[in-house]
Parts: structure tokens; sequence; C-alpha cells
């Protein structure tokens, strides 16, 4: 297991996997930290930060009617946004992030800060989702949901043939 973007990269090209990301929570830091590495391009082909909820209904396909529901922190939203991702983009392994960063709750669901959820769409076992609860500041918090998406892509590669 590896959350280093260097060990992501050499496992995508090694194995001719491409990857892509949708974005809520980290803003791009999942992207970021992959193409800081060089030859990243043979494998990474684009991120979507999708900040705001017209932007994951018009740019990912999330379902607007779940955005009015439940609003963008849940599982429902981070399946839908990876899978959305891997459509827009083209790629075999799509990744995405969306939770709270604080300080205050989600104004839709009430979920407290720390809460987030990371979802990863192409790989062996279909669409996976992970719901993590940590503490901490925005920037804590946002480190740590960065951290959990290198991890599912890491993993997603390292159970691919």
């Amino acid at each position: 297991m590896s959350d280093n973007p260097s060990d992501i990269i050499a496992l995508a090209i090694e194995k001719g996997v491409t990857l892509g990301c949708a974005e809520s929570l980290t803003g791009g830091l999942v992207a970021s930290a992959l193409v800081d590495i060089p030859g990243a391009s043979t494998a990474f082909k684009g991120s979507v930060v999708a900040y705001d909820l017209m932007v994951k209904h018009d740019l990912l396909g999330v379902s607007a009617a779940l955005l009015a529901e439940k609003g963008a922190v849940n599982a429902e939203v981070a399946r839908a946004m990876a899978e959305g991702a891997q459509a827009a983009l083209g790629v075999d392994l799509a990744v995405s992030t969306t939770g709270v960063a604080g300080p205050d709750r989600d104004p839709v669901s009430g979920a407290k800060p720390g809460l987030f959820f990371v979802a990863l769409a192409g790989g062996e076992l279909g669409t996976m989702v992970r719901e993590v609860q940590v503490e901490g500041d925005r920037g804590e918090i946002r480190s740590a949901a960065r951290r959990a998406a290198l991890l599912a892509l890491y993993d997603a590669l390292a159970m691919r043939e």
C-alpha cells in the first residue's frame, strides 16, 4: 500500500492504465500530487474540480435530484462523481473526493467537518466507496482526503493484472 504519487504513476505506466480525478473537498490536491511526477502525462489524463453542486451535475452527471435532496457529502454522490469522471475523461480508473473541510457543518446533510467520501470507479471490483471521519483543521482534513484518494488509486492499480 502506498500513497506515494511516484509509485502510483509508475504502476499505472507499467500496467498501461489511465487515471483521472473528480475533486470537490480536495480542490485539485490529488491531481496536483500526480502531475508533480515527471512522465505523469503518460498515465494521468485529467481532473475535474467540481466544488459547486451544479458543476457536479453539469460536468460529471451527478443527479440534480440527489444533490438537492442529500447534498454533496454522501457515498452516492462520491460514486456518481467517480463514474462521471471516468466517462468524461475516458480513463480506466477515476477517483473522487467529496466531504466537509469545515469549520462549519454541511448545510444540506448536517455532516460535521472531517467527514469525507472517496470513490474509485473502474476497479476490478466495480465502483468502491470509502467513508472516512477524521479530526483536524481544513488543511489536515483535505490532506487526509488526498492521502485516501491516492491510496485508493494505488490499491486499484495493485489489484490489476
